[in-house]
């Protein structure tokens, strides 16, 4: 099916060539064309996307890795000229990423009955990136942009009836194909090894792609004239499409029920909903013509280990591992029954990977970090003697946590704090974390190291510190709690809650962002931000468990004595919350 783009999504697009996440070779990447959508900020877009308070700022808080970079022809607010020669629009735009060839793919097929050529405005490109089950797609899902409203307004904008015939499409100017439907129905999955998109190809191939994609759902692509070799294919996506969706109902029940943590329920729901999206492509009918359940030999075939589950841990790691397995052979066996749901399963897939990752760490960091509900921030001290004398006072009092953060001292002295600290927490239940400093924390042996949004990200600490370090996250919104546990932190930093003598902040999210992330998040949450005895119970009453503090006890009579009181009131309304059976915290 023959399409162009609008001025306004060429525009886009060629704004969107301006960012980039460091790929190589470059690509035009899914993250930033919704850069290029935001920056025409009168088309469609634009405001649907104002409308669900995403901007630009938002995109690159969830995306730090996207920079803008020099792209030849792109002038902000000027008319994009010469596209009519193709050798002028390859200059332009890179190769496009699997993921958008994926996204215009979605959009060609679901607009395939409009009249031709198909004009593609940046609201259809809003909406192919919110469909495809990607990154991008969930993200776009967690801030309420949904692809099927998004289709029903085009819809309704463009007057089209599906019992009528379709109304003719307002005048554009017409615009060249940047990439052709040919091109996007095959590039997912055959693609990646080739170098730029060859960005033409003639109106007999797109004739043919179109005809292949006609209709609500596509067509298989790939099988053969042999029926024994459909029904088995069909009967092996149906086998691993119910081990998949089996799994993954088991490990959003130990979510739900285990964590009682809602982020990670609703993110594996979201995960399931876009499975079943991507399983409808295989009718249900043919699915049960296929199966055999009772000529199955595997229904026969078990091992000690499947009969028995240790614990709930146990539970958990055998249901990733099912639904990781059935992936797998869905998207090798999606690639000879259709290429999209090949490409589809396997985003799928990446992303069951990163939330196992959040969900395992979430688990065993709250084991791990189960007694610590106080955590105690302190600075190198006036001398290493009055250093030590503090720190021996706090450890002896049993604080479970230490930061060690300074901003004062060079790297030398305050290494030599660091491995003072180390040496005085040797051999105890006390935490010992660095600030902002991964590499004095390798050298000083620290159990951890906290970060702020503006320092390395979770991935680049993990990198210096190794996987058995504790990693921290300062987080002042609940989107960043939801990103620090997606990236993997062990904990994370809520606040500030209140104004605080040791940090400036010109806004305060308070005691609300404490209440939003005591909701719905269960990694390890500390309170943090002028905390005291006088204002604690606030703290409490907003639902956290957890918190730390640094004036509250540097500048209490006897430090060790107030640190004594706040674990003790910490403990009581931790022992409440358990004993009400409300989760784990």
């Amino acid at each position: 099916m023959e399409s162009h783009f609008t001025s306004g999504a060429q525009r886009a697009l060629i704004e969107a060539a301006a960012w980039s996440t460091g790929i190589d070779p470059p690509e035009l990447e899914a993250p930033a064309l919704l850069m290029g959508l935001l920056a025409e900020s009168e088309c469609q877009a634009a405001i649907l996307l104002a409308g669900h308070g995403i901007d630009s700022e938002a995109v690159r808080r969830r995306w730090p890795a996207l920079k803008r970079r020099e792209s030849p022809g792109t002038c902000a607010n000027t008319r994009i000229v010469d596209f009519d020669r193709p050798e002028e629009l390859r200059k332009v735009l890179p190769r496009f990423s699997d993921e958008l060839l994926l996204a215009l793919a979605h959009v060609r097929r679901r607009f395939c009955q409009y009249p031709r050529p198909l004009m593609l405005a940046t609201e259809h490109l809003l909406m192919g990136l919110a469909a495809i089950g990607t990154e991008v797609s969930v993200w776009l899902h967690g801030h309420g942009v949904e692809a099927s409203a998004l289709e029903a307004d085009i819809h309704r904008r463009s007057g089209y009836r599906s019992d009528l015939a379709p109304a003719q499409s307002p005048e554009a100017e017409p615009l060249i194909d940047v990439v052709s439907s040919a091109e996007q129905e095959a590039a997912i999955g055959q693609q990646a090894a080739r170098g730029r998109i060859d960005h033409m190809t003639s109106e007999s191939e797109q004739d043919a792609a179109s005809q292949a994609t006609r209709g609500d759902m596509p067509q298989p692509s790939h099988l053969d004239q042999s029926s024994h070799t459909e029904t088995s294919v069909v009967r092996i996506l149906d086998a691993a499409a119910n081990r998949a969706m089996e799994g993954l109902r088991v490990v959003e029940d130990y979510v739900r029920f285990v964590l009682d943590d809602r982020h990670l329920t609703e993110q594996l729901k979201l995960l399931r909903h876009d499975l079943a999206a991507a399983l409808a492509s295989v009718p249900i009918a043919e699915r049960l013509a296929a199966r055999e359940t009772q000529a199955d030999a595997g229904t026969s075939l078990t091992s000690a280990a499947e009969q028995s589950r240790p614990g709930l841990a146990e539970v958990l790691v055998a249901n990733f591992a099912r639904l990781h397995e059935a992936l797998r052979s869905l998207e090798e066996y999606g690639k000879i029954y259709q290429d999209e749901l090949a490409a589809r399963v396997k985003q799928i897939r990446y992303r069951s990977y990163t939330l196992q990752r959040a969900v395992e760490i979430t688990r065993s960091s709250l084991e791990r970090l189960d007694y610590a509900r106080l955590y105690v921030l302190v600075d190198g001290g006036s001398s290493e003697e009055a250093f030590a004398a503090t720190v021996g006072k706090l450890v002896e009092a049993g604080v479970p946590m230490l930061q060690l953060r300074d901003k004062r001292l060079q790297d030398r002295p305050l290494l030599a704090r660091a491995r003072l600290m180390r040496k005085l927490t040797a051999g105890t239940r006390t935490v010992f974390v660095m600030n902002d400093r991964p590499d004095l924390a390798a050298l000083a042996a620290a159990d951890g190291v906290h970060v702020g949004q503006e320092e390395l990200t979770v991935k680049d600490v993990r990198a210096v510190v190794g996987p058995k370090a504790i990693i921290g996250v300062s987080t002042h919104s609940i989107d960043q709690a939801r990103q620090a546990v997606l990236d993997g932190a062990n904990y994370i930093g809520v606040g500030p809650t209140f104004p605080s003598g040791t940090k400036r902040f010109e806004e305060f999210p308070g005691l609300e962002l404490v209440r939003a992330v005591a909701e719905e998040i269960r990694l390890p949450a500390f309170a943090i931000g002028g905390i005291n005895q006088d204002n604690l119970h606030k703290v409490l009453e907003a639902g956290a468990r957890r918190v730390a503090v640094s004036g509250a006890i540097a500048n209490a009579p006897d430090p060790a004595a107030a640190a004594k009181q706040l674990m003790l009131r910490l403990a009581e309304a931790s022992a409440g919350v358990k004993a009400a059976g409300i989760g784990p915290h």
